[in-house]
């Protein structure tokens, strides 16, 4: 599955249930998330993450971020708090306009992207952000490529926060319901009847194994600061957070 399919299919989740798609608790499914409770929970992990890069004593300024798969802006409203300006961008329309309206801040701009690079000039970055998004890309070859536009845009001084699983189990990576969706999409059953009535989603689990991760960002003038494993990506698969600079 290529990018713009993956669009087609995050712009599904986007009307279906966006909250559900980006937060994926079994609970919360079909609409069950309120949004205080859901916008609340981004307001505590941007405090968390604000604490970590307090203690790393970066980045040097906190004049622009980026939000990196921002969905409904669930980070980027957060963000807003501790930069001058930050940028959420998704692959998703529906998901932008939603993020839009919910977030009526000056600080706050939302774009649509499906393409690899980053429509941003290089240094343009003091935080790049990306959180349980790098996982849903369908190509490791497009991770790569992401995480190399993060150094690019990177400013010096700056610092790229961004989560990925680095393996997932051979019995896991079948992931027979997204793929059974993508077949029935493509044949031309709706998005309605797939996921309500068939229960399937379209959502991939990707990952690319740690020492690609910091391969890449040291090839393009990246410093791995650290890395943590974290439970993102749920139960059974191994995840990071990778904390870099660019000096």
């Amino acid at each position: 599955m290529n990018l713009a399919r993956s669009r087609i299919h995050w712009e599904d989740m986007g009307v279906l249930d966006p909250y559900w798609a980006i937060l994926s608790e079994p609970t919360k499914k079909n609409g069950r998330w309120e949004t205080t409770d859901f916008f609340a929970i981004g307001k505590k992990e941007i405090s968390l993450l604000m604490n970590e890069l307090r203690q790393l004593d970066l980045p040097r300024r906190q004049q622009r971020a980026l939000d990196f798969g921002c969905g409904v802006g669930r980070l980027t409203r957060a963000l807003a708090r501790h930069f001058n300006h930050v940028t959420g961008i998704d692959i998703s329309g529906p998901m932008i306009s939603r993020a839009s309206s919910l977030n009526a801040d000056e600080r706050c701009t939302f774009i649509v992207s499906d393409c690899p690079t980053l429509p941003f000039a290089s240094e343009t970055f003091d935080l790049i952000l990306s959180s349980i998004v790098l996982q849903h890309v369908p190509q490791q070859s497009a991770i790569r490529q992401y995480i190399a536009e993060f150094a690019r845009t990177l400013r010096p001084g700056g610092m790229i926060v961004t989560q990925l699983p680095s393996y997932i189990p051979l019995r896991r990576r079948l992931q027979a319901r997204r793929r059974l969706y993508a077949w029935l999409r493509a044949v031309g059953i709706s998005e309605e009847v797939l996921y309500n009535r068939l229960r399937l989603h379209p959502i991939p689990m990707n990952y690319l194994p740690e020492r690609e991760v910091c391969h890449v960002l040291e090839s393009n003038r990246c410093q791995v600061l650290k890395i943590v494993p974290d439970n993102r990506a749920g139960a059974h698969i191994e995840s990071r957070t990778y904390y870099a600079t660019k000096s």
